[in-house]
């Protein structure tokens, strides 16, 4: 094995994607939930979730790693199964081979359960998307933007995107917030940062004890959201990166480390919005919630953060106080 000790700990990512090629009718079986072995979907991403998690048992040499949060999402289309495989960890080494990992095994576990009924179904195009953290950065394989499945942006009708990840962390701290702002132009200086300092003031306002807005590159808020989740705070907003440019990746990054999206938050921002500025559809507004944290990315303009923090007031109270253990429904 690679000698890795003097390497440094860093939050590192990776997305695997590949393609199970069947036939139209048994992709329609697949939507119906209708094939003789049953729940076809979910067991394939349970395999590749359990096989990221052995890789170092399956490939010789492979570092064992501390995984953060394993994701499979699979994206129906009218004579395939795109499978993404997202991985990430805060280590030594990369976690391409454990994201490449489950992508193979969740595509092995579909053609198990379909070749029943498709002995010619085809396993294809395993490849690594793209990268980040250590020593080389990020790296992004030229043209894969858009690629993968239901967690990219024109995603196909896989139904209910379903994660399930390693829950990681200490317990959540009550009524504090962190502020992350994704901007390559206000983390160098030539330009002010406008929509930090106004979410910070109205988090304050709303009683949550929140520090300065922490300013980092689109390229790094990655690694700045997986710092924010280790001290636990009860609610991080981001500001910035949701737009469909190739340096925006603030979705992805809060996808990778979701145990449950919120859809409806995000939906009703671009609603909002919308009424103002049509453009608003474009948004890639996403929410959800990360080991107990709830995470929300708002468009980095002004008045998308306005719509945004108009939002949460009516639904921020009730959705912290579930969270808590008060407040639910039966």
């Amino acid at each position: 094995m690679v000698d890795v000790s003097g390497k440094d700990v860093t939050a590192r990512r990776a997305v695997a994607a590949a393609r199970y090629v069947t036939r139209p009718d048994v992709i329609a079986l697949l939507r119906d939930d209708a094939l003789p072995k049953a729940d076809v979907l979910t067991t394939a991403r349970l395999a590749g979730i359990g096989a990221a998690k052995r890789t170092s048992e399956l490939i010789p040499l492979c570092h064992p790693l501390p995984l953060d949060a394993v994701s499979i999402d699979l994206d129906l289309t009218d004579d395939a199964v795109l499978i993404t495989a997202t991985a990430s960890t805060s280590g030594r080494t990369g976690v391409e081979m454990e994201a490449l990992t489950a992508a193979t095994v969740a595509g092995l576990t579909l053609h198990d359960m379909i070749k029943a009924v498709d002995p010619e179904g085809t396993l294809t195009d395993v490849r690594l998307l793209e990268k980040s953290g250590g020593k080389r950065g990020d790296w992004r394989r030229q043209g894969s933007a858009g690629e993968g499945g239901a967690g990219e942006a024109g995603a196909g009708e896989a139904g209910p995107e379903v994660h399930h990840r390693d829950v990681r962390g200490g317990a959540v701290r009550p009524r504090t917030a962190v502020v992350l702002v994704a901007s390559t132009r206000a983390a160098a200086g030539t330009r002010a940062d406008e929509t930090g300092p106004t979410i910070a003031h109205w988090l304050a306002a709303y009683g949550l004890a929140v520090d300065e807005p922490v300013v980092v590159p689109d390229a790094e808020i990655g690694q700045a959201l997986a710092s924010a989740l280790a001290d636990s705070p009860a609610l991080i907003i981001i500001t910035g990166g949701t737009g469909v440019s190739p340096s925006d990746r603030t979705p992805e990054a809060v996808r990778a480390v979701l145990d449950t999206e919120l859809p409806g938050i995000a939906e009703a921002v671009r609603e909002r919005g919308r009424a103002a500025t049509p453009t608003a559809v474009l948004s890639r507004a996403v929410a959800g919630i990360a080991r107990g944290t709830v995470l929300v990315a708002l468009p980095g303009s002004p008045g998308a953060v306005r719509d945004g923090l108009a939002v949460l007031e009516g639904s921020l109270d009730h959705l912290l106080a579930q969270l808590a253990g008060g407040g639910g429904h039966d």
